[in-house]
Parts: structure tokens; sequence; C-alpha cells
């Protein structure tokens, strides 16, 4: 029986929604403070609302998908909820691709309009100039003062002079955003999640992650990921609390962030927590209000949790893992199991279902290594324009994640490696998850990368790309003498490399396959440092 027009509208709740109730819940409450700028929910939900309008106005209707290219700020946070008001389609970009990707993503998306801020104005023009449908590009305020170059519609430009309640009808079952995978290893697939999937996400978020209307987040890794977008921003705006937004995801950055605002929750990919723990202001500055920590977006090395918790014994930690076609949020291993489950990524997330299977769809058996498959309603509607990956993907009726794990016998679900990940070496599979962690346990290494080298004996070689902590010495005998003592002859790393970094997006995750192709045929520079490092 069709609902009556007065029964659907009163029924409706999109993700525009949610400010609009937390407005009015707490409207004089500080909603998001981003440089000199601060908001309170009215304040925000006013310009959410004039800004709607002024898109409106612009041409943009219900469906246009509308592309972010932006670094972290109010405008960015803003233009999120005014999209969704008037049931446009949020398309963000990373902004560390070049513009034939950023162009990729254009014309994959069919987006109309572009939004840019100070620093990457000239990759948007470059990108949206080709092939595309992009009919205007707008300039978006960043967290530091700048001036929009001449000739470009401004954030400002669109605020109109109306900021009361936009009564736009937008269903819950609509396209809220398109995100593209990240592409490490293959072009970038646009996941299409609706309003009612990132909402069933929020509250997988709130319930499972101890979330709080008293919490004060800082988000400080990228927007444009769907983690900082929809599993911390999002769920804060639900829940009324409080967040502080910047572009600059640095250690010494958010450290002082974190004592200036006094932090109450946080969240940051493995890499970003070792580059805090290895800063010299780590111990100088007051972490006393930080209360929830998150990590997530990669595999946090057991021996870097172990010290964290040490370091910051008064703080809860929560592991996060999933991926943006479930909204993100798919496991969360809860803070009273951080050190008897070390390692793990947990249990499922309270509205999502997960199986690890074999290739028969099967349950594997405790300590078996199988794929993670989930069934949602965070799950995507599908890739856009592309049935034949959809298809592909929902196989049996489950979402294949293609990862690779294992689960316990409580059913505690462990993360061996991507598929894509799994070492073939001499026959043998091995998981590089698993020689990092036997790595990380060697006193001198501030992080390692793991992967397979095409080699002639052992068509791959295992590899350890190793970055060494400041002042410590380490070299390629100490570090297969030392996985050696403790591993399969197989699992040994077979060549060691040292490096002063290791290549990240700007999400926090290692980027491997630049590591293979960068090592492939050998790197002059960093095969002298083969035999020993001192950094």
């Amino acid at each position: 029986m069709a609902l009556s027009v007065g029964l659907r509208k009163a029924r409706e709740h999109s993700l525009g929604d949610l400010l609009r109730r937390s407005a009015s819940r707490r409207p004089g409450k500080m909603a998001i403070c981003c440089g000199s700028v601060s908001w309170t929910f009215r304040d925000l939900d006013g310009i959410c609302n004039r800004l709607a309008r002024g898109l409106l106005g612009l041409g943009v209707k219900k469906g246009d998908r509308f592309a972010v290219l932006s670094r972290n700020s109010h405008a960015f946070a803003a233009l999120r909820f005014s999209l969704a008001r008037i049931g446009a389609v949020l398309v963000p970009i990373n902004f560390m691709l070049n513009p034939d990707e950023i162009n990729f993503i254009l014309k994959s998306s069919g987006a109309k309009v572009l939004a840019t801020s100070p620093d990457f104005v000239e990759p948007a023009r470059a990108a949206s100039a080709k092939d595309c449908a992009v009919e205007k590009l707008i300039w978006l305020p960043g967290e530091d003062p700048a001036t929009a170059p001449t000739g470009l519609t401004t954030f400002d430009d669109l605020l109109h002079a109306d900021g009361s309640y936009l009564d736009a009808s937008v269903d819950s079952r609509g396209l809220a955003q398109i995100v593209y995978t990240s592409g490490t290893e293959s072009l970038p697939k646009g996941a299409m999640l609706s309003h009612e999937a990132v909402m069933w996400q929020y509250v997988s978020c709130v319930i499972d992650g101890g979330m709080s209307a008293d919490d004060k987040v800082l988000h400080a890794l990228p927007l444009y990921h769907c983690a900082q977008l929809d599993v911390f921003l999002g769920p804060q705006i639900y829940l009324g609390a409080t967040g502080v937004i910047t572009s600059k995801p640095t250690a010494d950055n958010i450290l002082a962030l974190i004592q200036a605002h006094k932090i109450t929750s946080f969240f940051a990919p493995p890499t970003i927590w070792i580059a805090m723990l290895r800063s010299p202001n780590f111990d100088k500055t007051d972490l006393s209000t930080l209360q929830k920590a998150y990590y997530g977006a990669s595999i946090m090395p057991v021996e870097v949790l172990l010290e964290l918790q040490r370091r910051l014994p008064n703080v809860k930690f929560w592991n996060f893992y999933g991926q943006t076609e479930i909204a993100p949020l798919a496991t969360v291993l809860q803070p009273d199991d951080q050190l008897r489950k070390a390692g793990s990524a947990g249990k499922p997330t309270l509205n999502v279902e997960t199986r690890v299977v074999n290739t028969a769809m099967e349950d594997v058996k405790v300590g078996e290594v199988g794929e993670i498959v989930h069934r949602s309603p965070q799950l995507l509607s599908g890739y856009y324009n592309d049935p034949v990956k959809t298809a592909a993907a929902f196989a049996g009726g489950w979402f294949h994640s293609g990862d690779l794990a294992t689960v316990d016998d409580e059913g505690f679900i462990t993360v061996v490696d991507r598929v894509k990940d799994m070492i073939k070496t001499g026959g043998e599979n091995v998981a590089s998850r698993e020689v990092e962690e036997m790595v990380y346990k060697i006193p001198a290494v501030s992080e390692v990368a793991v992967v397979g080298l095409p080699d002639p004996r052992w068509i791959e070689a295992v590899t350890a790309i190793i970055v060494v902590k400041a002042g410590e010495k380490l070299d390629e005998e100490g570090v297969i003498k030392h996985c050696a003592g403790q591993m399969a002859p197989f699992k040994v790393p077979k060549r060691v490399i040292f490096v002063d970094s290791l290549p990240k997006n700007p999400s926090g995750k290692l980027l491997k396959r630049e590591l293979r192709q960068r090592f492939v045929g050998g790197d002059t520079v960093d095969r002298a440092k083969e035999a020993s490092a001192v950094v």
C-alpha cells in the first residue's frame, strides 16, 4: 500500500535532518571550530540552510553529483550537510591525486560542480577543463586566511540571505554520496551510499564506539575519506558534540590542538599514532583531557599498541575496522579487549553481520584463513555504472571484502592481509602482516612494510622495508637473525631495505603498490642503505 504524501513527508529522515535536530536540542553549543571560525549548532544550521538555497540558485538539483577537492575546513563540513538537505550527491576526491586521476573521477561520477580549497585551484582547473560534465568551479575557504582567485564563485557568494528551515523532500533511500575507493591497487570504483546506509552506520559508531554528546572531537584526517567524514564528523554532529577541524595532520599540530582545545576524542591511523609517539613534544604536551582514542584505516602493530597504552594509561582505545563499501565501519575491538586480543579487529559492529569463509562460502574453522564477507543495511547500493563489479562483489548474497582473516574460538576476527597483499614465495603463502608484527618487535624499528618483490629463485621474495628510529642503528643481518629465530624459514625476509620514510596516502594507508613499483629492479639510493642504517 502506497504511503500518503503527508505520511511519507512525516517519515522523511536524511543526513540533512540530523544537524537540524541537533541544533534544536543544543542551539548555543559549539558545533565546529576551525582556525579562527567557530560556529554553534544554531549558526551551522542556519549557514547550511543559506548555502543550500545558494546551491539551488546555482542550479544544483536533487540527484546532481557535486565533487569536492579540498583540505579539511569548516566550509567542507557545511557543504556536506547542505548538499544532503537538497538531495544532491557528494563526491569527495582525494586531493593527492594528479589532474588526470581527478578527471577520471569527475568523468566517472558525472559531477556538474567542483568545489576546491585554496591550494588545489590549479589542479581543479586542469582536471575540470578536460572532457567532463563540470559546469562550475567553486572556491572554499580553508583553515588559514586566503583570498579567492578573481572570477571564481566563492563559498560566501553562495550564502543566501534566508537562513530559515529549508523544507526539501529527501528520501532516506536516496543516494547521499559516491565515495571512490582508494585505488592503491587498481582504478578507483565509485561506491554508492544512501542516506540510510550512512545513518545506520552512525548508530553503529555511536553505540560500539562509546561516543556521546559530551565529546570534544579532533578531526585531523582528511574529510574526503569516509573514516573521518562518516565515522567521526557525522556522528559528532548527530549527537550534538563539539568538533575541532584541522587541515594539518602532523604530529606536533595534533598534539598542540589536543592540549589547546582540551580534546577528549581522537582518531588516527597507526602511522599518525607512531609519528606522535616519536615526536619530542609527546611527553611535553598535556594530554590529560584525552579519554577516547581510535585507530583504523590500516592494521595497528601490536608493539605500537602496547607502547601507546603504556604512555597513555588513562585513555581507552578502540580498533575500528572496515572499508568504504560498508560506510565504513564493520567490526570493533573494544577497550576491554585491547590487551587480551591485541592485533584483532574485534567483532561485527551493531548493524553488521560478518563471516569468514572459504571459496565455497563455508565458514572456516577456528584458526583457518578465509575471506571476510558482510551483510548489513550499511552496505553500498552498488558500484556506480559498474554492474559487473557490483555482481562480483555480492556473489552468494554477501559482500566480499577482499580481506583475509581468521576467527578464534570466541568469534574475534583477526585480519591477516588483503588478498592482493599475500606473498607467494617458493610455493608457500606468507601474510605480510605476520612478518611486519615480528619486525616491529625489534626496538630500533619505527615503521616497516613487508612486500613481495620479483625474484628468480623464490618468484616473490619476502622483503622488509624499514624506517629506523632516530639515533638507532640496525642492519640487514640483525633483522634476518631476529626473524629466523622465531619464524618458519620461508617467512623470513630475503631482503631488507632501509628508507627514510614509507609512502602513504593522506588517510595514513601505506601504499604498498608504490613500494613494489619503486624497488622492482632496484633503487640505487636505497640499495646503498641495505647494509646498515643510522637515522
